[in-house]
């Protein structure tokens, strides 16, 4: 699977004919699922003035276009729905400037969190949801998602990760409510669950819905960790959900991770085997046998390729004839693909 990768490159969220050839090669290059990038399920939820966004119907068209020529392809469009919370409104990761965007760049004031925490100092410190405000956050991600099933989307993903809104809540480190939504490991996945129930009651009982998770903020004992997250997992599993995507980090920005290869593996791992629930994989997965390992040895249900898939759109289709397994090249391109002679 293709991981949504944000590529900061849309005017009031609509998307273009970048996003057509960046989504559109990768599902050439023979990825099983292609994931769109984290789109904005309100204009307030983009993390830049940059991204793209399911707000309103009008993006609608664009995304089918896109999605009509990933299933063009033999692959399966999904699409990841987020709100980027308390690190929203701020400049693109290649802007020489960092942290909040001015309100005459783009930028827009209040931004919204569990609590009154800013991300860092140079991001803008958010004010707290009210009740009021939860509830339309939950109408925002329904509204989307009804919007991404116009569109032709098959899967929808829920971001809950990487320090955003959802995964906001799910963190003592970014959550100090007192209500309802805070507190307890009960009521602070409340919203979450209240987000997923919604969509799920929505999505058609045939398609997947995915979530994605930080399995672990990287900041035991304070903050969300692995234990939280296979619990929250038996949960999501009860509620419809289909597939973790595992993931890690994002809620602080001085966070210590031993970044290696698959070095995220082992969350899926126990998650899938303790929650009994499928589980993609991401994290500096570069190489054929690496990824089939994973999957061989019950690791992973789904290899989630970022990086990767940036260097090389072609990557499943080169994995394969590592692998010497038969795969279809494009019919355009039957002159550079393997000879039948190959799998001989």
């Amino acid at each position: 699977m293709v991981s949504p990768m944000c590529q900061y490159s849309y005017e009031d969220g609509f998307s273009n004919d970048w996003h057509l050839v960046h989504l559109g090669s990768r599902a050439v290059g023979g990825a099983s699922v292609v994931m769109v990038e984290a789109t904005a399920v309100e204009a307030r939820g983009r993390i830049t003035p940059q991204d793209l966004g399911i707000w309103k119907d009008e993006h609608i068209p664009n995304l089918q276009r896109i999605v009509e020529f990933i299933e063009s392809q033999g692959a399966v469009p999904g699409i990841q729905l987020a709100h980027a919370g308390r690190k929203a409104s701020v400049y693109r990761p290649w802007d020489k400037r960092r942290g909040a965007v001015s309100e005459k760049d783009g930028g827009w004031r209040p931004v919204f969190a569990p609590s009154a925490i800013p991300f860092a100092d140079n991001y803008v410190l958010p004010e707290a949801l009210s009740i009021d405000g939860i509830i339309a956050i939950t109408d925002s991600f329904v509204r989307a998602a009804e919007r991404a099933l116009k569109a032709g989307f098959s899967i929808v993903e829920i971001h809950c990760a990487h320090g955003y809104l959802l995964h906001e809540f799910l963190s003592p480190v970014a959550n100090k409510r007192t209500d309802m939504y805070g507190g307890s490991f009960e009521n602070r996945i409340r919203l979450p669950l209240e987000v997923v129930r919604a969509v799920r009651q929505l999505w058609p009982e045939h398609l997947p819905v995915f979530i994605r998770i930080s399995a672990t903020d990287w900041l035991e004992p304070q903050g969300w960790d692995l234990e939280q997250s296979v619990k929250l997992a038996c949960i999501l599993k009860k509620e419809g959900v289909d597939l973790i995507d595992c993931s890690s980090g994002g809620m602080v920005d001085y966070a210590k991770i031993p970044a290696g290869p698959g070095y995220q593996v082992p969350f899926s791992e126990r998650i899938h085997k303790e929650a009994d629930i499928m589980t993609g994989t991401v994290g500096i997965i570069t190489q054929a046998m690496q990824a089939e390992t994973i999957l061989e040895s019950g690791q992973a249900s789904v290899i989630v390729i970022g990086r990767q898939f940036l260097r090389d759109p072609y990557w499943p289709l080169h994995a394969a004839q590592e692998l010497k397994k038969k795969i279809e090249w494009p019919c355009q391109y039957h002159l550079v693909s393997p000879t039948p002679e190959y799998f001989r």
